[in-house]
């Protein structure tokens, strides 16, 4: 079991310094000074390798404010080459704010914005290295589908067949081949954002960034296009960053997750550290499943749960009076009364492969939820009004601080 404490609420990133190789910015939209055409061939779609000891993107303590309102608060944070990024947060906590100030769509107050080494943090959007898709696919409707993947490489003036070439191989790399003549109105919505994406990879960017990209998308389709789009970003090794509120999104599709709340960061970690060690109350009740009982601890080994003791490592806790004890529904046991601490189920929910059962401890009056395998609740005899005993394993518990929780 392991005490949490409240985080810094302002997380520096331990990661390796940046690199000093530096790269000079593409143009995302039309630059300002039109270059002569290229006649050379793209080069084709290949894999880029990640390495853990280069950092793409390194943000030092941006601050966004619009008036007296802080958007994002002192963000500290390392992005490794060729990483799979998730922003994750609830509507409001600065994670678009963040992707639109790496892109320079909404500039910072404070802060530097890294890319490869180089400051990116006051060139306007043009000037930097990415390629955007928006929840809203913003492709042009009076254009075909091969105008709006090729408008970035008309922009840049590549010869005309190359251009040919890089659009026929990014179509046919979302499944799109075939789809070059048509107009955006007669494609699906799935199909438009498969457009965006390959028009966001055209100019082949260092950085992509995604905006709720699946978020307008029905459940069949956007469960595809996330498998989809992240094959996509493993072949080609592009560092991308990607905004969602989902959770279920992130912890599928990212290297690494960024929570956010607020305006600052929460917690970084892989996807099984957010969901095995969240580092807040916040990140516990925002992922998955959660189930929270306040406690007393009684020594360094002892918890009080009103009348009932758990025997748990506590050590960081002694000395507090109150407490706040977090475990996912499938940490919890059940067995015979007597062995655990004593229950009565309230509430038996069949979800195929497994019950969710609902239990009330006895003497706090308290509720949480318990997911056992079918078998194991027959032999157990599971039914609304029994009584049961539970267990809570110590290497599952986390315990936060009350005060965190009424913060």
């Amino acid at each position: 079991m392991s005490l949490v404490t409240a985080p810094p609420r302002h997380h520096a990133s331990r990661q390796a310094p940046p690199s000093t190789a530096g790269a000079s910015p593409r143009a995302v939209s039309a630059p300002a000074a039109r270059a002569p055409a290229r006649d050379a061939a793209p080069q084709a779609l290949t894999t880029r390798s990640a390495s853990s000891d280069s950092i793409h993107l390194k943000i030092s303590g941006l601050t966004k404010r619009y008036g007296q309102f802080t958007a994002l608060s002192e963000i500290d944070l390392a992005i490794r080459e060729g990483e799979f990024v998730c922003f994750l947060g609830p509507s409001g906590c600065g994670k678009t704010t963040l992707l639109r100030a790496i892109a320079g769509l909404a500039p910072q107050s404070e802060g530097t914005i890294h890319q490869r080494g180089q400051d990116i943090s006051r060139l306007p959007p043009q000037a930097r290295d990415f390629g955007i898709v928006f929840q809203s696919y913003a492709l042009f409707p009076n254009l075909t589908v091969f105008d709006n993947v090729a408008y970035g490489l008309r922009n840049r003036r590549d010869a005309r067949d190359a251009m040919r070439r890089r659009v026929t191989e990014l179509l046919t790399l979302v499944d799109l081949a075939g789809s070059e003549g048509k107009y955006p109105a007669a494609l699906s919505g799935g199909q438009q954002q498969r457009v965006a994406l390959a028009r966001a990879l055209a100019t082949e960017p260092g950085l992509l960034l995604l905006d709720e990209p699946l978020s307008a998308l029905d459940a069949r389709v956007r469960l595809h296009l996330r498998s989809q789009i992240k094959a996509l970003q493993a072949r080609l090794g592009v560092t991308t960053i990607m905004v969602t509120h989902d959770q279920e999104e992130a912890l599928a599709m990212a290297d690494r997750i960024v929570v956010m709340n607020h305006g600052v960061i929460e917690q970084i970690g892989t996807p099984a550290e957010i969901y095995r060690q969240p580092a807040s109350a916040f990140v516990a009740e925002f992922i998955g499943s959660m189930n929270f009982l306040q406690c007393c601890p009684e020594n360094a080994s002892t918890l009080r749960l009103g009348q009932q003791r758990l025997e748990c490592a506590a050590h960081d806790l002694e000395g507090l009076d109150q407490a706040r004890l977090a475990i996912r529904p499938e940490a919890v046991s059940l067995c015979a009364v007597g062995e655990g601490l004593s229950a009565q189920v309230d509430h038996v929910e069949f979800l195929g492969a497994f019950l969710r059962i609902t239990l009330t401890l006895e003497g706090c009056g308290q509720t949480l939820s318990a997911d056992v395998a079918l078998k194991d609740s027959e032999s157990l005899g599971v039914r609304v009004g029994a009584r049961v005993g539970v267990r809570l394993p110590s290497e599952a518990i986390r315990l936060y601080p009350l005060v965190e929780a009424q913060a």
